[in-house]
């Protein structure tokens, strides 16, 4: 086993759990606050930001692996954090976010993947790229969960990586995941710290990135990422689908993803993390078992999935109508 493989995780870990000792103390003060309002699922003002950490090790990854297109993705990953970071103290407008979200995805797609996908594949992927940025950070509102489908993901592409023989790609996905880990124990609930946009942002940016960069480069077919990320790929899809049919402006907060259903009808946070890991352990070590068995025929896994999470739904939509009859006073 080539060194990298243990040695750079290692030093992931360090550099986050660090940096979460520096932010949970003498950085306290110094960080912005996640107050309380009508839309939040927490009681008490939590510092945010503390994503920083996640991607201090993985830019710390980053650095220390020769990846191919590695400064592309550094430059890109940099700007995220920065404008995210400015979110997280300012409040930005959603169309000066957008637009960078859009400048960094355009960087990556269109400097790392028409050599390999052609150009208007490429193109197509700037869009689903600005979707996973943005999709990552929409489901980043309950103690645990953005952090454990950091964990699972990556951990999902590192193995994915691992099986086809690409150490430096396996070596940087598990880098994020075990970043993700060091971050989680101070995220479980109750949180002493939230990830924040400086987090989440380039968190999704990079599943969406490394995920096309492998699938360009022959390491998963393409099913294999859309499986590893597929908790948060349904739950954010479908309910921006139903708030965009009611004519509800999709990018305002709210609480009404599938996730804050769950926590605020009686399951709690730590509950309602824990089902879901179940779902992200599941699609995940299905993709990487259907990736090392059958790599070509691991495909139909996606509707099997799709039907589990639809069920999933339907059992949640129904609880939350009797939930909301025996409470006319619950906010939409």
């Amino acid at each position: 086993m080539s060194m990298q493989l243990w040695l750079v995780p290692l030093i992931a870990w360090v550099v986050a759990t660090l940096c979460l000792h520096w932010l949970l103390g003498a950085g306290r003060d110094r960080m912005a606050l996640d107050r309380p309002n009508e839309r939040s699922l927490h009681s008490q003002p939590v510092p945010r930001s503390g994503g920083l950490a996640v991607m201090a090790g993985c830019l710390c990854a980053l650095l220390l692996i020769d990846l191919p297109g590695r400064w592309v993705l550094l430059a890109a990953l940099m700007l995220l954090i920065g404008i995210s970071l400015a979110d997280d103290f300012r409040n930005l407008s959603a169309g000066l976010r957008f637009a960078v979200h859009g400048m960094a995805a355009s960087g990556v797609a269109l400097g790392l993947l028409p050599d390999s996908l052609g150009w208007p594949m490429a193109l197509a992927a700037v869009p689903a790229i600005v979707w996973m940025t943005n999709l990552f950070n929409f489901m980043d509102g309950s103690d645990g969960l953005a952090g454990g489908m950091a964990l699972f993901g990556f951990a999902t592409l590192g193995g994915a990586a691992l099986v086809a023989g690409d150490a430096g790609m396996a070596a940087l996905c598990l880098a994020i995941a075990a970043a993700a880990l060091a971050f989680l124990r101070a995220n479980w609930h109750p949180a002493r710290i939230f990830m924040g946009d400086g987090g989440s942002v380039p968190l999704g940016f990079a599943a969406a990135t490394l995920g096309l960069v492998g699938m360009a480069r022959g390491l998963w077919p393409g099913w294999l990422p859309l499986l590893a990320f597929s908790m948060f790929i349904f739950d954010a899809s479908l309910t921006l689908a139903r708030r965009a049919l009611r004519g509800e402006k999709v990018w305002r907060a709210h609480r009404t993803h599938y996730y804050q259903r769950m926590v605020r009808m009686g399951l709690g946070h730590a509950r309602t993390a824990k089902l879901c890991y179940v779902a992200m352990a599941g699609s995940g070590g299905s993709a990487l078992l259907a990736h090392a068995l059958v790599p070509d025929h691991g495909g139909w896994l996606l509707p099997v999935w799709l039907m589990v999470y639809a069920f999933a739904a339907r059992l949640i939509d129904l609880r939350w109508q009797r939930f909301q009859a025996s409470n006319p006073d619950s906010a939409r």
